[in-house]
């Protein structure tokens, strides 16, 4: 354990976020959605899947997950011997919050015999129930090799799952989760933003209800998203229907393209399409989490042991 002591003061936390993953042998992993700042200091910055990929293989001693709390989860499961961090314990999801383990388990009871597939965004509990995991990125190929005379039961997202069916023709049991960041954005306002923009390309991520993948030109994972506007012509402009936390990569990989990004509309004038989850943490957290060894994320070993099957089926069919 390392002495708070033996760290001094400084006015640049940028600094200090270097200086401490040295001493640490620390790794920092960022999701898309986190505050530029955290992206910045960042060893690696992905989606659920590529997170999960990384947290598999990294040889840190610590993992700092700048992310939510069930990302965080998910890696300690993969690595019980490391210790892992966050900079705010309390970065929840409204996904994972909105399925709880005890009833997900009496829903479970309806459908005997069904194959479980949960979404990353889960509790360590549900997905210990589960038999398989899977992100935005890859729960149609993983679907698609679910045999097609076994019933499947999906949870916890029912728009992925909606899309998802749209996308394999497989039949599913969705419990009736959302995220309150794409709940929110709004038809009718994308389609005004539409007329203001002809030429913008809608992205969006399958999170968001079917009336909004209905206006959009292109549907995928925060990587797929990144991967679409890298690859697209000079001068185009994205209208981008997740969260906005994204649009500093796409950014970022795209200087000096003229390419530009719209974030899309929620149904309000709040500022919802960001994610408060995500929001936060923040770099000064960040800091202190790092200096004190603290919030650590702590999965109960047998809890962790049943999950953990589930995590590496996902990671075996990627």
């Amino acid at each position: 354990m390392v002495s708070a002591a033996k760290f001094e003061h400084s006015l640049d936390l940028f600094d200090d976020v270097e200086r401490l993953k040295r001493e640490l042998n620390a790794v920092i992993l960022a999701h898309y959605y986190q505050d530029p700042d955290l992206q910045d200091v960042a060893d690696f910055i992905g989606d659920s899947l590529q997170l999960a990929q990384m947290a598999a293989t990294t040889n840190a001693e610590v993992i700092i997950f700048c992310g939510v709390h069930f990302m965080a989860e998910t890696a300690k499961i993969l690595n019980p011997d490391k210790q892992v961090l966050i900079p705010d314990m309390k970065a929840g999801c409204s996904l994972a919050d909105g399925c709880p383990a005890n009833a997900f388990e009496q829903f479970l009871k309806r459908y005997p015999n069904h194959f479980v597939i949960s979404y990353i965004n889960c509790s360590a509990a549900v997905k210990a129930m589960s038999d398989v995991i899977v992100t935005s990125s890859n729960a149609v190929r993983i679907v698609e090799q679910v045999p097609k005379d076994v019933p499947i039961v999906f949870a916890p997202d029912r728009h992925l799952g909606k899309y998802i069916i749209n996308q394999t023709g497989r039949d599913m049991i969705l419990w009736p989760g959302v995220c309150q960041v794409h709940e929110l954005f709004s038809e009718k306002k994308l389609t005004q933003l539409k007329e203001r923009y002809p030429n913008a390309k809608v992205i969006a991520h399958p999170e968001c209800e079917t009336t909004v993948l209905d206006l959009s030109d292109f549907i995928g994972s925060t990587r797929a998203l990144l991967n679409y506007v890298i690859d697209a012509p000079k001068d185009t402009t994205f209208i981008v229907a997740t969260e906005p936390g994204i649009i500093h990569q796409m950014e970022q990989k795209n200087k000096g393209s003229g390419k530009s990004f719209i974030p899309a509309p929620p149904d309000s004038a709040c500022a919802c399409n960001e994610c408060p989850h995500m929001k936060l943490n923040t770099l000064e957290k960040l800091v202190l989490a790092m200096r004190f060894r603290n919030p650590e994320l702590v999965v109960d070993s047998e809890l962790a042991k049943r999950a953990l099957e589930p995590i590496q089926r996902m990671l075996d069919w990627s």
